[in-house]
């Protein structure tokens, strides 16, 4: 992001988790407060990062190795006589899904316990950030009307 931008910016999707990455942008005279609610939510985006690339690859490799014994089993090779790459009907499909996500059950439930507990942390310190701004503002107020 350019030097004079006053917000975040968000990039395109990582071909791997398909997020799209944040830039956060660090206000000059961040407080105490308002860099631990940044640190925070930089961390919460790093560990969704890693997540989504480790179970998407995971997705995309057992996917393929499902395809692939499926058609082995039918007598079937992974490209058809023109050349096309060969797939399964959606009832076989659904098989692998299903399969998946029970094996993976255990990992989305810590995933989701994870996610809250960052996302309640999170909005607690912007909640803080915000009483604190508020007061401040305030204050302010408060000397310039009596001026």
């Amino acid at each position: 992001p350019p030097a004079h931008s006053h917000s975040d910016w968000i990039g395109p999707p990582d071909q791997h988790s398909n997020l799209r990455p944040v830039i956060f942008y660090v206000p000059p005279e961040e407080s105490a407060l308002e860099r631990r609610l940044r640190e925070a939510r930089q961390e919460a985006q790093a560990s969704n990062q890693r997540f989504w690339a480790r179970h998407n690859r995971a997705f995309r490799q057992e996917k393929e190795e499902f395809i692939y014994s499926r058609l082995k089993a039918k007598g079937l090779e992974m490209r058809d006589e023109s050349g096309n790459k060969a797939t399964l009907n959606a009832e076989e499909m659904a098989d692998f899904y299903k399969d998946f996500l029970s094996k993976n059950l255990k990992k989305h439930l810590q995933y989701n316990r994870d996610w809250y507990k960052r996302n309640f942390r999170i909005t607690f310190l912007m909640g803080q950030v915000a009483l604190v701004r508020a007061l401040r503002w305030l204050r302010w107020r408060k000397k310039n009307v009596g001026q």
